[in-house]
């Protein structure tokens, strides 16, 4: 995968963890639950991230 197609993932993962918190913050009830969800697309960019970098430190 290229290195824009890799950013482009993680902004969106990022976006997606954004509009969940911020959902949080407006439905107290469903709270943890969405700040749970936002720290999973966190995670998953910065993984998106590391595999990207780990790839390229092998081929160099």
């Amino acid at each position: 995968m290229t290195g824009v197609a890799v950013m482009e993932n993680v902004r969106r993962y990022r976006a997606i963890a954004s509009l969940c918190r911020q959902t949080a913050a407006f439905r107290p009830i469903q709270e943890c639950s969405l700040l749970a969800q936002a720290a999973e697309w966190e995670e998953r960019a910065i993984a998106e991230l590391e595999r990207h970098f780990m790839s390229s430190r092998v081929l160099t």
